[in-house]
C-alpha cells in the first residue's frame, strides 16, 4: 500500500486476526484542524473502530483521535462519531453487501495521500474461533521453518 506520496499513520492489526478480509476501500474523512494536527503526532487508535451507513452516508465510529495538547478550546470529542467520503454509488453498492451478506465495514488503516488524511476500509466477513487457531498455528509454522533455515545458514 506504501506508494509515493503516502505515508502510514496507524494500522488496524486486530482487525485482520478478527476478520477475513474480502475487499479493501479507500475513503476521505472530515476532520477539524486541531484532529489533523494530532493525527500527525500519531496520537490515533483504530483498536475498536468501525463504520456505519446511516441514510446514504458512511459514518467511522469509536475511532480515538486523542485532543492536541495545544488546541484549547478547538479540541473535539476524542471519541466523536466522524463522516467519512465516498462516491453515493460505492456507498450504494456497500450497503447492499452489509445488508444482503451480513458483511461489516471495519476500518483497516489510517494513512496521509499527499496531504489528506484517507482511511482505508476493509468488507470483512468474522472469522470463527477454529479459523483463529489455524491463522495462528499457520504463522507458528512458517516462523518455525525460517529459524530452522536461519540456523542452517549460520
Amino acid at each position: 500500500m506504501q506508494t509515493k506520496g503516502t505515508k502510514l499513520i496507524t494500522e488496524n492489526r486486530q482487525a485482520r486476526h478478527e476478520y477475513f478480509i474480502l475487499e479493501s476501500f479507500e475513503a476521505g474523512i472530515e476532520l477539524t484542524g486541531t484532529e489533523v494536527k494530532s493525527i500527525r503526532q500519531g496520537s490515533v487508535n483504530l483498536k475498536d473502530s468501525w463504520c456505519n451507513i446511516e441514510n446514504g452516508e458512511l459514518f467511522l465510529k469509536q475511532m480515538h483521535i486523542s485532543p492536541y495538547e495545544k488546541g484549547n478550546i478547538y479540541n473535539r470529542d476524542p471519541l466523536r462519531v466522524r463522516r467519512l467520503l465516498m462516491h453515493r454509488a460505492e456507498i450504494n453498492r456497500l450497503f447492499g453487501k452489509i445488508k444482503q451478506d451480513g458483511l461489516t465495514l471495519v476500518p483497516l488503516s489510517l494513512y496521509f495521500k499527499d496531504s489528506k488524511v484517507k482511511v482505508q476500509l476493509g468488507l470483512c466477513k468474522g472469522k470463527k474461533l477454529y479459523d483463529k487457531r489455524a491463522d495462528a498455528a499457520k504463522k507458528a509454522a512458517q516462523r518455525d521453518i525460517e529459524r530452522a533455515v536461519k540456523s542452517d545458514r549460520g
